[in-house]
This record gives C-alpha cells, sequence and structure tokens, in this order.
C-alpha cells in the first residue's frame, strides 16, 4: 500500500513539474544595433539604415506564443521606433512600437521590447515607425511558425525563405521626409528591389536562393516599400497560396500575385522545372511606366542561364480585384490552437457600429496633407496612451473628432490635430474604407486582424451589405482599396490598448492618413490588458510623473 502512495505521489508531482514547464513559454533574445551604413541597392552609393550591420535587417523566426526579447540600441542620430506589422500584441499596446503608444529611442540609448506572438502564426515583417525611416530600410522579416503539436495543411517544405519586394527612392530619408514638409509628394521610385538588391538581369547576379530539384520550398513574400502595390511571379512556375497574413488559405495556383503595400502572402513553390536558373520578377502595378527588377533563383546542379524573357505582369485594376475575390479562408485548417479556423462564426454577429473612414487630400496653408474624414492626424510629443493611462488625455487629444458617417462638407476642409477614435470594448464592428481618389489604397489595423468581407467599386450603402462574404472571407489585417472603389472589414474590438488604424502609403501615413483607435478596459483589470511596463520610457507631459496605480485581477 505504501509503495502504491509513493508511487501516486511521484505522478502527482511529475505531472506539477510539467505544469511548470508549461507554463512558462520559452524565451529568445536579439540584440540589435542600428546604425546608419553605405550600399548601393540602385546601384548609386546611399545611406541606410542598418540592422547588425544587414540592409535588410535580420529574419525573427518564431513559433506561436514565443516570447520574443529585442534589445534596440539606437546609434542614429535621430529618435527611432520599430513596429511589428501584423503581430496583435494582445493585451500590450505598449509593445506596438508606433508613436501613438510609446516614446521613441532617443539617439545613443537603448529600449527592449518584449512580446509574445499569441495565438499566432504566420508571415509579417517589421519597420522604422518614425519620421521617413522606412525609405532607409530598417525593415526585416518576421515569421511566426506553428507549434509542432499543430499540423499545417501542407507537407514540411525543404526550407523556409523571405522575398521582401518594395519600391526604392535613391534619395535619403531625410531628402524626402524634407519634400512632405514642404508639401510636395515622394512622386516616383526610382526602382524596385527583392531583399535589398536589384538584379542586373544578365545572368551574372549571384543567385538569391537555391533549389534542390523535386523539392517544395515556403516563401513568404511581403512588400515592404513605400507606395507602390507590386507583381510578384517566377519564370516557368507557379505559386501555390497557402496562408496570407496569419491565417491558412484554400490552395489555390497563381501564375502571379498582386501584393499590396504591407502585405505579405505564404506561398508553396514547387522545384519540378527544368534544372536551370529562373528569374524572380517584381514590377510596378497602377504607374504610367512599369518599373521591373529581378532576382535569380538557381536549381541545385543545374546547367543553363535564365531565359531574358521575362513573363509579363498584368495589366489594370480589374485583374487585381477579381484575384483578391477568389481568396478563402481555409475553414478546416487549424490555426494557431488545435481547432480549425472556421469555428468561428463572424457572419452570424450583429453589428453594433459602422465606421466609415473617406480618405482624401487638400491643402492646409499650403503644404499638402492627406485625411481621414476631413482629419489630418499629428503625433503629439506625448503618446496617446500615455496621456491616457496617466489620466491627463484631455490636455493632449478629444476623442471622436470624426463622425462615423461624415457628410461631404465635413471631407472637404482639412483639419490638423490627433485623431482618436474611443471604442467600445468587445463590440463587433463594421468598418468602410472608401476611396474616391484614382490611387490604390492600402489600409492596415494594428492589434488585431479583420475579416475582409468585399471590396467593390463604387460607394457604399447599407444595401451592399448582400455582397459580402460572411462565410470565408480571409481574416488578415491589410486590406487594399482600389481607385472609386470601397472595402468593408468586420472584427470585435476585443483587444484593450490603443491601435493604429493606417495607410500603408509611407507618404500619405506621414502626411495625416492615419488614426488611433482607443479600446479601454472598463474595469481596468489584467484581464482586460496588461500594466504599463516597468522599463517603458516617459517623455512629453507624462515625463518625471509617478505610475498611476496597476491593474489588479487576472
Amino acid at each position: 500500500m505504501r509503495g502504491v502512495k509513493l508511487l501516486a505521489v511521484c505522478l502527482y508531482l511529475a505531472a506539477a513539474a510539467t505544469v511548470v514547464v508549461r507554463a512558462e513559454d520559452p524565451y529568445f533574445h536579439h540584440v540589435w544595433n542600428v546604425t546608419y551604413g553605405t550600399v548601393s541597392p540602385l546601384g548609386v552609393p546611399q545611406q541606410v539604415i542598418l540592422i547588425n550591420g544587414q540592409f535588410p535587417g535580420p529574419n525573427v523566426n518564431s513559433t506561436s506564443n514565443n516570447n520574443v526579447i529585442i534589445n534596440v540600441f539606437n546609434n542614429l542620430d535621430e529618435p527611432f521606433l520599430l513596429t511589428w506589422n501584423g503581430i496583435q500584441h494582445r493585451k500590450n499596446c505598449w509593445q506596438d512600437g508606433t508613436p501613438g503608444t510609446m516614446c521613441p529611442i532617443m539617439p545613443g540609448t537603448n529600449f527592449t521590447y518584449h512580446f509574445q506572438p499569441k495565438d499566432q502564426i504566420g508571415s509579417y515583417f517589421y519597420y522604422p515607425s518614425t519620421a521617413m525611416h522606412r525609405a532607409a530600410g530598417g525593415f526585416g522579416g518576421l515569421r511566426v511558425n506553428s507549434r509542432l503539436l499543430i499540423p499545417v495543411p501542407y507537407a514540411d517544405p525543404e526550407d523556409d525563405y523571405t522575398v521582401l519586394i518594395g519600391d526604392w527612392y535613391t534619395k535619403s530619408h531625410t531628402q524626402l521626409k524634407k519634400f512632405l514638409d514642404g508639401g510636395r509628394t515622394l512622386g516616383r521610385p526610382d526602382g524596385i528591389l527583392i531583399n535589398g538588391k536589384s538584379g542586373k538581369g544578365d545572368g551574372s547576379d549571384a543567385p538569391l536562393f537555391t533549389l534542390k530539384p523535386g523539392k517544395t520550398y515556403r516563401l513568404r513574400i511581403c512588400n515592404v516599400g513605400l507606395k507602390t502595390s507590386l507583381n510578384f511571379r517566377i519564370q516557368n512556375h507557379k505559386l501555390k497560396l497557402v496562408e496570407m497574413e496569419g491565417s491558412h488559405v484554400l490552395q489555390n495556383d497563381y501564375d502571379s500575385l498582386d501584393v499590396h503595400v504591407g502585405q505579405c502572402y505564404g506561398t508553396i513553390l514547387s522545384a519540378d522545372q527544368q534544372a536551370k536558373d529562373y528569374y524572380m520578377v517584381a514590377s510596378s502595378r497602377f504607374l504610367k511606366s512599369v518599373i521591373t527588377t529581378t532576382g535569380l533563383l538557381r536549381y541545385e546542379g543545374g546547367k543553363g542561364p535564365a531565359s531574358s524573357q521575362l513573363p509579363p505582369g498584368p495589366v489594370g485594376w480589374a485583374w487585381s480585384l477579381n484575384q483578391f475575390r477568389s481568396y478563402r479562408w481555409n475553414l478546416t485548417a487549424s490555426a494557431a490552437r488545435p481547432n480549425p479556423q472556421g469555428s468561428y462564426h463572424y457572419g452570424k454577429i450583429n453589428i453594433t457600429r459602422t465606421i466609415k473612414l473617406v480618405n482624401t487630400q487638400g491643402k492646409v496653408d499650403g503644404k499638402l496633407r492627406y485625411a481621414l474624414n476631413g482629419i489630418s492626424h499629428t503625433d503629439p510629443e506625448t503618446p496617446l496612451k500615455l496621456a491616457e493611462y496617466f489620466g491627463i488625455g484631455d490636455k493632449v487629444f478629444k476623442y471622436d473628432s470624426i463622425t462615423d458617417n461624415p457628410t461631404p462638407e465635413q471631407i472637404k476642409s482639412i483639419k490638423i490635430l490627433p485623431n482618436v477614435l474611443n471604442i467600445t470594448h468587445r463590440t463587433f464592428v463594421e468598418v468602410v474604407f472608401e476611396n474616391h481618389e484614382k490611387s490604390v489604397q492600402s489600409w492596415h489595423l494594428d492589434g488585431y486582424s479583420f475579416f475582409a468581407v468585399a471590396v467593390e467599386p463604387g460607394t457604399w450603402t447599407p444595401e451592399k451589405r448582400k455582397n459580402y462574404n460572411l462565410l470565408d472571407a480571409v481574416s488578415r489585417h491589410t486590406v487594399q482599396v482600389y481607385p472609386k472603389c470601397w472595402a468593408a472589414i468586420l472584427l470585435t474590438f476585443d483587444n484593450c490598448g490603443m491601435w493604429n488604424i493606417r495607410s500603408e502609403n509611407s507618404e500619405r501615413r506621414y502626411l495625416g492618413q492615419q488614426m488611433y483607435a482607443s479600446v479601454l478596459s472598463p474595469e481596468k483589470s489584467l484581464r482586460d490588458e496588461y500594466n504599463m511596463p516597468e522599463t517603458s520610457l516617459q517623455c512629453g507631459l507624462v515625463k518625471g510623473m509617478p505610475k498611476p496605480n496597476p491593474y489588479a485581477g487576472a
């Protein structure tokens, strides 16, 4: 009997030990030194932003729920922040890295980010959110792998590659900032890069990736550029789309993919062609003249150069809209948790609020500004979240300076001020982006994924809801809106914090086409939101102020 009791105690202790081990998710530490350096992406030497001497910056390779610790040393001559595009930072906007949530890292100092991609998987990237630093680099890939116990709906690939495509300017980020500050646009980009390089296209380029014949590879394709939608394709190969911004999708093969600014697509590439070289091609979309670049793929042991005849890209935005309509959520695949993605029936939830956001442009005091519903956002010296948390929000901003359904008169004149929406916690909200302009827009929401249920020509009315996809729209964090079109998204605002809604077009964001959504915890409880970390920086009006009483509860 005593032996049985001893065995029971041992089993209990073993179980308890297992619980302790699983209670703390793994930690991965990184130290990043941010510096200036000189490279020649388009053949012209220019100053860029390096991270640990790299351009683009290092890939962050994580797994769902890992603790990612990144100690960033700012060796630039300007304040600096990094934002983690698509990472939701559940209950933790303190790590989001936008000027509305955090004080910048001052020159010669450092700050340690600590975040978890809680219950997330997928392909993302990071980039600088301060000034026009994104125009100088400082960006890199960020992948969140599925935990080993949770199956993914495709066979394990031979390798996993990040493909960062984006437009590029040879002028410095400081010069581009001066253009915008002076009321000018950035103009046409000078070229396009693939992983920080522009191919010569004459067969002399070193291969970006080498493939083994007969194997499959994961390609995570992200548009990290400033303003240009791009089309990506590979000679003689199809791309099987398997994941989009954190969601598994129904797997269709595409000859090419339109990737709008801020978007990431996870694809599977089969090395099933003749063993030789092939070009990856990235070309501009919706510009008067097409800009193209190449990157070389090489088959291991292959013989023969890549063909100089590049596959043509698509023409017109109707093609792109039809491609968007072909994307469908995979309702049977597991997500970051071992349950089907489609177990969340978003189409059966009643909408509690509709917010229509109309993008416009105009001049204020003779200088170009961009706006949403007539408000052109400006970042105050005191980050919005800090002002709200310290109880002095009324000294920095006002909630709801815009109306949910603006009139034509309200959007004609532009006012410059902080633009903050007050959103009730856990409400199910419909947001409509309406684009009356001639250029393609790309919209992103921090802290969330949303269901992109429709993109349609014309203007939105409530009757247009009959065209919504209420079954299997992809859950994602970025949506494009074509000229003279609208897009509708649905989401539950269940993640407390101050979250950036922005144009991913950098000149539009810099000149005011962004805003913040404040989602407050009604109980001020740790169940809903983490306290401000002890390591958080304080600036502006809250510099030197004692921290408020911490939230309690769990």
